[in-house]
């Protein structure tokens, strides 16, 4: 049943929708997601997860629109985006390229990320990323995009693959408001991870780095649905300035396939879009396919890939 004036339908839930309606003074459009629809009047969802409501009555006309097609995504900024989204416990500087150390915890937190110029030839700086490397005691990483000039002058310095039996790992973006519907579950939003959230997105003791890493972004919250009186599903999401980024979601093994995944990236979504976030990105190996699968039905789409070098 379609109502009477909006020319939309219930069935139009959760698609991008234009409405026109009369406003005190004339009319007006508002563009975003259909998020709910009654015979009364329906609720559109804008982008920064604000809620414009529309009486039946005030629809002047409305109808489905195609979805926002993504722009193109700034790789070289979206590369170092992701490092401040989660900043190491120590860093240094080879000119721009970033060098990150954290005990030994996570690839990311403990390997040279080539963004920009080092200041000097490449070979040079390589030395000087493998001396701070086997100051700390930590192997020599180099956190490199697939094709990328970089990759083929470590490459050529006899740098090799790290990982060899990984796959890549998927960089992947989309907009907001393509993941920032309402959650199917409740989902607490925290500054600060209590022991609760620690519990749940580790198995066995919390390694001695995690929490300076995981806290350490400046504007970073911890997601947890609690079910059953325990938290079965974790996440973390962290703003750099338009952008999400979301990591270190967790569920339950025994809690898996119920939606509780997305609930928590939607959640994320929603707190970053009244904070100004407008676009979100995530990683994820590309041999996880169930997980690729699932963001890409999201609306996330691949930016990059990336894999680590270490010398030989």
């Amino acid at each position: 049943m379609s109502g009477p004036q909006t020319g939309l339908k219930a069935r139009d839930i959760g698609h991008r929708v234009v409405v026109r309606h009369r406003i005190p003074g004339g009319l007006t459009d508002v563009i975003g997601v259909l998020q709910s629809w009654d015979p009364e009047g329906l609720v559109v969802r804008h982008a920064d997860s604000s809620l414009h409501e529309v009486r039946v009555g005030d629809v002047t006309a409305a109808k489905t629109i195609p979805e926002m097609p993504l722009r193109p995504v700034d790789v070289e900024q979206l590369f170092l985006t992701t490092a401040l989204g989660r900043p190491a416990v120590e860093t240094s500087y080879v000119g721009q390229w970033l060098l990150r150390a954290s005990s030994g915890w996570t690839g990311r937190a403990n390997s040279l990320l080539p963004a920009g110029s080092p200041g000097m030839p490449v070979p040079e700086a390589l030395k000087h990323a493998e001396a701070f490397y086997d100051e700390r005691g930590l192997p020599a990483l180099a956190l490199v995009r697939l094709g990328s000039p970089e990759e083929a002058e470590f490459l050529a310095c006899g740098w090799i693959d790290a990982r060899p039996g990984q796959s890549d790992v998927l960089v992947m973006h989309t907009t907001l408001d393509h993941v920032n519907a309402s959650p199917a579950y409740d989902v607490l939003i925290a500054e600060h991870p209590d022991p609760a959230w620690y519990a749940a997105a580790f198995d066995g003791p919390v390694p001695e780095p995690a929490p300076t890493v995981m806290e350490g972004a400046p504007k970073a919250v911890f997601a947890s649905i609690t079910l059953d009186g325990k938290s079965v599903a974790v996440g973390r999401g962290s703003m750099t300035g338009h952008w999400l980024g979301v990591d270190a979601i967790r569920v339950d093994p025994s809690y898996r396939r119920r939606g509780l995944g997305t609930a928590l990236l939607q959640a994320l979504a929603r707190w970053s879009g009244a904070l100004g976030g407008r676009r979100t990105y995530l990683e994820v190996l590309e041999e996880n396919t169930p997980a690729v699968t699932t963001y890409r039905n999201l609306g996330y789409a691949p930016a990059y890939r990336y894999r680590y070098l270490t010398t030989a």
